[in-house]
């Protein structure tokens, strides 16, 4: 089972999810200053993600898809990353840099896999 880990810093929160193999798969976007938005961060991305269509922007004349949706896409190092956004096009959660396409494609399977049933560890565990 996955986990989503809550941490503070001197700003706010963040949060992140690990594979049931202990693998970050994603973070999310951005500080968040409460403990209740993280947790409503954390209940979109459970929510979201097994709905979520995938867009692979790494294609060619690529078809947009609606969100929710995975995005596909080639940063400035030229790694595949991914980021799930909500309904409302909100980045929500993004992933680390893959060498693969087929790699990032299984990060985005395994955040499928584990965000619906996570469970939340870390700073008063919302």
């Amino acid at each position: 089972m996955g986990k989503f880990i809550i941490s503070k810093n001197s700003q706010g929160y963040t949060f992140s999810i690990k594979a049931d193999n202990g693998e970050i798969i994603g973070t999310g976007g951005e500080v968040i200053t409460t403990l209740d938005n993280i947790n409503k961060s954390i209940e979109s991305v459970k929510k979201n993600a097994p709905i979520a269509a995938v867009e692979d922007q790494t294609v060619d004349g690529y078809e947009q898809e609606k969100n929710p949706k995975f995005e596909i896409y080639l940063d400035k190092k030229g790694e595949f990353r991914f980021r799930l956004k909500a309904t409302n096009g909100e980045k929500i959660l993004a992933s680390e840099g893959y060498t693969t396409k087929a790699n990032c494609k299984k990060g985005i399977e395994s955040v499928v896999k584990n965000a619906p049933t996570a469970t939340v560890v870390g700073p008063e565990a919302v």
